[in-house]
């Protein structure tokens, strides 16, 4: 009887340990698992300035390669200024030029299209994203000809009150933005131009913040009213380049893309 006893303790003290090596090796194997997620969304969230195979059959296309500047050149010009350079896969300007020199645009036109990319600025930072920009002799800077896409930092800026077309996401001096909810500075925004026709939309970190129809009559009228008002040739263009705008400060570009519709 002993002995039956004692082999039937053996047995599940044996059984036990099988259990808790089972349940230990399982442990082990859930942590390694969840290591090689967490690995991979690291690699996914590393992998910028690239299309996955959905967006390549949708038709989207890079315009920054994320290693140089093919593709870009300087307004009025056939080579790229030197303040603009490639920094850890980001197209970065570097601050070096002001708002009538040295803005970058596409070598290509865009008629109708979806422009999407990120970015940051330094602190106090100004700048904008230009689109159906036409290159002429008569000025220095993109922004006579093209609309833009407001990017500053109003939640650091340090100088006069700004205006609410002077802000984040606006079609800069025309139409204001609604409730944009900007980032800090040096933290990644996403900005995305929807122009299609006469018709076109802004997004700021996925939100709808403008939206509006060119050489409509309300156009027409916020145009006159604005700093546009000498300029007939402003937003008349149905393709143009994609600008990006030197204003002396310090700003950050990656994952520009864009699908022509």
């Amino acid at each position: 009887m002993r002995f039956r006893n004692f082999m039937l303790v053996l047995f599940f003290s044996f059984a036990g340990i099988l259990v808790l090596n089972n349940c230990v090796r399982k442990q082990k194997e859930k942590k390694v698992e969840e290591e090689v997620a967490i690995q991979t969304a690291d690699t996914t969230e590393k992998q910028f300035n690239v299309l996955t195979p959905a967006e390549e059959k949708e038709g989207w296309q890079l315009l920054f390669n994320g290693k140089d500047l093919t593709g870009w050149k300087g307004y009025n010009l056939d080579t790229v200024p030197d303040n603009w350079s490639v920094e850890e896969g980001c197209l970065v300007c570097l601050g070096k030029g002001s708002d009538l020199r040295g803005d970058l645009i596409t070598v290509d036109e865009f008629g109708d299209f979806d422009l999407k990319l990120e970015w940051k600025l330094s602190p106090g930072g100004n700048s904008g994203i230009f689109y159906r920009v036409v290159e002429d002799p008569r000025y220095k800077t993109p922004y006579v000809t093209g609309p833009e896409y407001q990017l500053i930092d109003q939640l650091g800026w340090k100088g006069e009150k700004l205006a609410d077309w002077q802000t984040t996401g606006a079609a800069y001096a025309v139409y204001p933005p609604q409730n944009p909810k900007i980032k800090p500075a040096l933290e990644w925004n996403t900005a995305e131009i929807v122009a299609k026709g006469a018709h076109v939309i802004h997004y700021l970190n996925g939100e709808k913040v403008v939206e509006y129809d060119l050489w409509s009559d309300d156009w027409k009228e916020r145009v006159k009213n604005s700093k546009w008002q000498n300029h007939p040739e402003y937003g008349q263009a149905k393709k143009g380049h994609i600008g990006l705008q030197d204003h002396g400060s310090k700003i950050w570009f990656r994952n520009i893309k864009i699908k022509e519709l």
